[in-house]
């Protein structure tokens, strides 16, 4: 049924009413959407029609949703998915948007085994098959030279969880090695974690050494919006992401900003995925 899928999708996105001032502003407004190329911009924007015809975004705590906000969050949920699909977004429907932090609450456990109550102001949270729910002072004003991005690390979650519980280790394309995939994060994360424990100054958000998974969604953020810096740092981690992902932001910084090495390729990777595995 491949067919009427691609048949469909193409009709909503030519019958979309769609606010092309409010779509130009969002593009002007994201370094690593600008410098897309024009085709990856066509793509993303007919991912954006798609997924707001598909997910409902609905304001709380008061916080009407405009087309500024729709945009704002669908462009960035749908950057990682860019040469994937909208499936990959599946089994749930709706991001809630609060004005700013919320308070999270939920039970933990210690290591004595004694239940805890927590209550924890949250920019972000990300439910297995329920809703995203962000902070929109934190998707308004996002420091994309710090790489801190709330939309992208919760989407990132997302694709973590198409396999169960968010654990750092998504649903891997064919042809992508599982011992590549768990050797460089590994490594990566105790280095991380090393330095953060040290004390370091750490250019990735030291938030990344809290969990595999949070390590997963962190270098997430910076594979788009601080590239160079992480296949600095963590260069096979940033291969494994350029797999999973289909995309090699850093050469296309370095493209759109013309300052390419003689000789230089884009880290392996196709168009679009083949089936999860």
């Amino acid at each position: 049924m491949g067919w009427f899928k691609r048949w469909r999708r193409a009709r909503i996105v030519r019958r979309a009413d769609f606010n092309e001032s409010a779509w130009l502003e969002t593009v002007n407004r994201y370094s690593f959407i600008r410098a897309m190329t024009e085709a990856e911009r066509a793509r993303l924007k007919e991912w954006v029609i798609l997924f707001l015809h598909q997910k409902a975004i609905h304001g709380a705590g008061g916080l009407a949703v405009r087309d500024e906000i729709r945009f704002a969050i669908a462009a960035q949920a749908c950057i990682l998915i860019l040469n994937l699909d909208l499936d990959y977004y599946r089994g749930w429907q709706e991001v809630i948007v609060y004005p700013d932090e919320f308070v999270a609450e939920y039970e933990h456990m210690d290591d004595d085994g004694v239940m805890h109550q927590v209550r924890e102001p949250m920019a972000g949270e990300s439910w297995l098959q329920g809703p995203v729910i962000l902070s929109w002072a934190d998707v308004a004003a996002p420091d994309q030279a710090a790489g801190y991005n709330v939309i992208i690390h919760e989407f990132a979650h997302k694709l973590d969880m198409l396999n169960g519980d968010a654990n750092g280790f998504p649903p891997l394309h064919a042809g992508m090695s599982r011992d590549a995939w768990s050797g460089s994060f590994a490594s990566a994360y105790a280095d991380f974690c090393r330095r953060v424990e040290a004390g370091e100054q750490t250019t990735i958000d030291p938030y990344a050494a809290d969990d595999p998974a949070e390590f997963f969604a962190v270098t997430s953020e910076a594979f788009f919006e601080i590239p160079q810096t992480l296949r600095t740092s963590y260069p096979e981690v940033y291969r494994q992401l350029a797999l999973f992902f289909r995309q090699d932001p850093a050469l296309r910084v370095r493209h759109a900003s013309g300052i390419m090495d003689a000789g230089e390729a884009p880290v392996p990777g196709g168009p679009r995925a083949g089936p999860l595995t």
